[in-house]
This record gives structure tokens, sequence and C-alpha cells, in this order.
């Protein structure tokens, strides 16, 4: 959660995926959590939330008993997660980012480059990071398959090229 929004305890939440059709707007469950910091007590619990919407690139909603600007304010820098049957349904040879997670990456050689620990959006494209420290960009030019559902991905990339 990035803010509060307005003084009705509605929160404001840059979600990872596009905000037009984004399981938070769906679902009716967020689990919310932060780990403790000296400016804010550690977040660890799930929201009822009344309403949800689209708010430019950005999900506002309501939680229920989030009553006024100070109780939103204190979930600020909370990650959101929903449950997996919250998500929009995929078309064919579509995945979400979650499932890359623990996937084997190796190079068409067979060379191992990893297990993927991390997919993060830094603007221009997705960056693999693996658990052996590579950050690989997740674009064509670099990805020849990707198949969650065997747990591998095959890139053209080699082990000296980045860490």
């Amino acid at each position: 959660m990035i803010d509060a929004w307005g003084v009705r305890g509605w929160v404001k939440v840059e979600p990872y995926a596009d905000a037009t059709d984004t399981a938070l707007t769906r679902a009716r469950r967020w689990h919310v959590v932060r780990a403790a910091s000296p400016a804010h007590p550690a977040v660890d619990r799930w929201l009822e939330i009344e309403r949800a919407r689209r708010h430019a690139s950005t999900v506002v909603a309501k939680p229920v008993g989030c009553d006024d600007r100070d109780a939103a304010l204190a979930l600020r820098g909370a990650e959101v997660g929903v449950r997996r049957e919250d998500f929009p349904a995929l078309r064919d040879g579509e995945f979400y980012w979650v499932d890359l997670l623990g996937c084997a990456v190796t190079n068409p050689d067979g060379e191992p480059l990893g297990t993927v620990t991390a997919v993060d959006d830094h603007g221009a494209h997705p960056i693999l990071s693996t658990d052996t420290g590579l950050l690989i960009p997740f674009v064509d030019a670099y990805v020849i398959e990707a198949v969650p559902a065997e747990r591998r991905i095959v890139v053209d990339w080699r082990a000296d090229w980045s860490r």
C-alpha cells in the first residue's frame, strides 16, 4: 500500500499488474504484510474489502473497519496479496510472474544459470533474479522458452554476463 486515499479510510495500492484487470479489484479479501520498523509496527493479517476500483494506474479500496485516514495510513508500506483463485483467467501461453519463482534457468547448451528468486519490473522490462546472482532481462531477445508448469526457463545468456 502506497498511501491513504481521502479521509474515509480508503487505501491506495500500486499493483504489479495492469490496474484495468487486476486481482486486487476482484478480491474481497486481501492479505497485508509489513515487517516491523522503527516507524511502524509489523502487520500480518487479512482484510475484508468493501469496495475496490481502478484509479489511474493504481487501485483504491475501502477495507472493512478502516474508517478514517489514520487507519488507512497505518497500513502504508504493507505488501498486499490475494488468493490465487482471485487472479483473472489467463489466455493460452500466458502465466503470472509468481509462476516463474523457483523455475530452473538454463541456456540452450544446458548450462545451469540458477533458480528464479524474484521477477522485478524496472520500467523498461522485467528482470529475472536468480539465486546465483544473475540478473536476466525477461524479454523475447533473451528468453527462448518459459514453461512454468515444468519449472524451467531457457534463455540466451551466459553465467559470466552479469553479476
